[in-house]
This record gives structure tokens, C-alpha cells and sequence, in this order.
């Protein structure tokens, strides 16, 4: 009876002490539990981020391409109105979910504006852009 009770006492011992002797068992475990979820939120705002950027650049481009063809002699501000319209289908897709261009066409000048919610990839955070383009009304003269 004695041996079966040292052995059970004699490997408890010896788990004991095996514990003792690797105090960080297991502590990979925890600073991966508590580095990934900052991890994961550093790529999610580098990727926010770079659809701010394409949004950015797909608004300036609408405002540029929008205020060319409302400048032109003879234009409208709704062909103005439908060429940016395009290029944000065409160029932002859903990087700009919510977006509104507005077309201005004085006697000597067309403006531009566009503004947009870019799409949000962190819950809670969104990035607003907006582009403003404005040239002089191309006219026609006699030299």
C-alpha cells in the first residue's frame, strides 16, 4: 500500500517542481492574447487609411474632370454634373459611399466641389473627403 502512495506523492512532487523550474510556461499564449488585437487595429488603420488616400485622389480627379467639361463654351453645369457623376462611379466605387458634387457655373468661372464619407473599416471612424476644382469659362475671341 505504502509504494502506491509515493508514487502518486513522488510524481506530484515532481510535477511541482517541473512547474517551478519553467515559471514562463504558457506566457506566449497571454502576449499573443493581448498583442493581436493591436496587431489587427494597426493594419485595419493602415488600410483606413489608404482608401482615405484613393478617396482623396478619386474626388480631386472628379472635381478636375467636372470643372473641364462645365467650362467649356456652350456647357451646362449638368454635363459638368454627369461627367464627375461618372468618374466617382467609375474611379471611387464604394471607396465613397456617400458623396455629393456640386457644379457652379458663373459668367467667367465653373467650380466644383465634391464631398464624400470614405468607407469605414474600423467601426466608428470615418474620414470625410472633399476636392474643390475651379477654371475660367473658355470663350471665344476675335483678334
Amino acid at each position: 500500500m505504502s509504494t502506491a502512495g509515493v508514487g502518486i506523492g513522488s510524481r506530484a512532487r515532481s510535477r511541482l517542481t517541473w512547474l517551478r523550474e519553467q515559471p514562463e510556461r504558457g506566457s506566449i499564449t497571454v502576449e499573443l492574447v493581448l498583442a493581436f488585437p493591436v496587431l489587427l487595429l494597426l493594419v485595419l488603420l493602415a488600410a483606413q487609411f489608404m482608401l482615405f488616400y484613393f478617396g482623396s485622389e478619386a474626388a480631386h480627379t472628379a472635381a478636375a474632370q467636372a470643372v473641364a467639361v462645365a467650362r467649356a463654351q456652350n456647357a451646362t453645369t449638368a454635363s459638368g454634373q454627369v461627367q464627375g457623376q461618372s468618374i466617382l462611379d467609375n474611379v471611387a466605387g464604394g471607396t465613397l459611399p456617400q458623396r455629393q458634387i456640386t457644379i457652379t457655373r458663373g459668367a467667367g468661372e465653373a467650380i466644383a466641389d465634391v464631398t464624400g464619407t470614405v468607407q469605414s473599416l474600423i467601426p466608428g471612424f470615418h474620414l470625410h473627403v472633399s476636392a474643390h476644382a475651379a477654371a475660367p469659362i473658355e470663350a471665344w475671341s476675335k483678334n
